[in-house]
């Protein structure tokens, strides 16, 4: 798939941590977005594919920080940081969220067009 190989070369991770960090982001997304995540689903038609192969994104210290900020006003650091638990199980710091989220955004920019490219990044918030 083009965004697992874009995420494996700009961010130098293996196969397995694209699907999973895409998983989970884009499984936090569909959960806020409801209905309208079909714009996205649409256009990555592999998607819920990867959802399916994410690992579980709650809990541990990360997910109980990422409640906290979130719960305080953190807004998008409380959202993505929910998602720290996750990363870390894939192997990564949750300092790679932030590195996901602009090469997928710009991928589903070019799949879809500004308009589901804007409707994603709110939900990644």
């Amino acid at each position: 798939m083009e965004l697992l190989s874009m995420l494996t070369s700009q961010l130098g991770i293996s196969e397995e941590q694209a699907v999973g960090g895409t998983g989970m982001l884009m499984g936090m997304a569909k959960e806020k977005l409801g209905g309208d995540f079909t714009q996205i689903s649409d256009a990555i038609p592999e998607v819920s594919g990867l959802i399916d192969q994410a690992p579980s994104a709650g809990g541990g210290l990360m997910g109980a920080i990422g409640g906290l900020a979130s719960g305080l006003g953190g807004g998008k650091v409380g959202s993505l940081l929910s998602l720290g638990s996750g990363f870390s199980k894939l192997g990564m710091d949750a300092g790679m969220i932030t590195k996901f989220v602009p090469v997928i955004l710009g991928f589903v920019k070019g799949k879809a067009g500004s308009g589901a490219m804007d409707l994603l990044s709110k939900a990644l918030k």
